[in-house]
């Protein structure tokens, strides 16, 4: 039971982070969802990569991959290219359209987090920095190895704690 009380307000931080994500989501152009934004900032961040890679980093299945690949393709911010070493794959590059794109977004949302947090600290946002990347690659890693078998978790029963009858 400890353990479950110990997440329980890590849980209800991850549901209210939600907010966090709409408000962000409400400032990208609406030509630009989110899985766009995405697909943008990958491969701004780590160059040309075949698709699979790409769905690798977005951990999303090859299906809905290819739907962000083909949405930002039709706007002419991506451009898709044969491989040199499979002619079956294709690379996918940013444009110089998609490059402007992504600067666009990434100076909104840099201006959206100073905003919001111009009561913290660096060093305050540098420790959430940190530990969101840490938190996100203990996700990672287990979505290499696959996740360890764990015992089924009991359900939770309320307890009641009873006063033995005294006898007389």
């Amino acid at each position: 039971m400890a353990e479950q009380t110990r997440y329980e307000e890590l849980i209800r931080q991850f549901s209210a982070f939600g907010a966090v994500k709409r408000e962000i989501g409400r400032m990208m152009p609406s030509e630009c969802p989110s899985g766009s934004a995405a697909v943008l900032t990958l491969l701004g961040r780590y160059g040309d990569m075949r698709m699979s890679r790409l769905s690798e980093l977005l951990a999303v299945d090859m299906s809905v991959t290819s739907r962000h690949v083909a949405h930002v393709a039709e706007r002419g911010w991506i451009e898709r290219s044969p491989d040199p070493a499979d002619k079956r794959s294709r690379i996918l590059r940013l444009t110089p359209a998609g490059q402007a794109l992504m600067d666009q977004l990434s100076r909104r949302t840099c201006h959206l987090l100073a905003e919001r947090l111009s009561d913290w600290s660096d060093d305050e946002v540098a420790q959430l920095t940190a530990l969101m990347a840490r938190l996100r690659a203990s996700f990672d890693d287990t979505r290499a190895h696959g996740p360890e078998p764990r015992p089924p978790v009991p359900p939770v029963r309320e307890q009641i704690t009873r006063t033995p009858a005294t006898t007389q």
